[in-house]
């Protein structure tokens, strides 16, 4: 009686898992030219680590960026490098590190995410 109940609870379990992966709409990215337009244009906007450090990030037309802590955003440090396009999304380079390329997906109303690969490094908002 057992083995029956079993394979149905697993068959459910199993649709459950597998309706949920399609019905699941993907993020939409962002291109790298909407991330240039929303972002790379000199106007100051949020930034948060996934440890809820938060900044001020300011990415200029020429290529510059810089990053402030905000207040009572629980530290961080100030920092100051250069940005590109990628085909993906863009790339940054803080004064001291190597490169590195991300990709901006949506994340709601006003919120975005910045992934490295499949991995969330930091929601930007505006």
């Amino acid at each position: 009686m057992r083995a029956p109940i079993a394979g149905v609870v697993t068959g459910i379990a199993s649709v459950v898992v597998f309706s949920t992966s399609v019905l699941a709409a993907p993020a939409a990215k962002l291109p790298p030219d909407a991330s240039a337009t929303t972002f790379f244009n000199g106007q100051p906007f949020t930034a948060a680590t996934t440890s809820n450090v938060k900044f001020k990030m300011t990415f200029t037309a020429d290529n510059k960026m810089k990053r402030e802590p905000s207040k009572g955003g629980g530290g961080g440090a100030r920092g100051e490098g250069t940005w590109k396009l990628s085909t993906d999304g863009f790339c940054t380079t803080w004064k001291g590190a190597k490169e590195n390329c991300f990709t901006v997906v949506s994340a709601g109303d006003n919120k975005w995410s910045v992934m490295k690969g499949s991995s969330i490094l930091a929601t930007w908002s505006k």
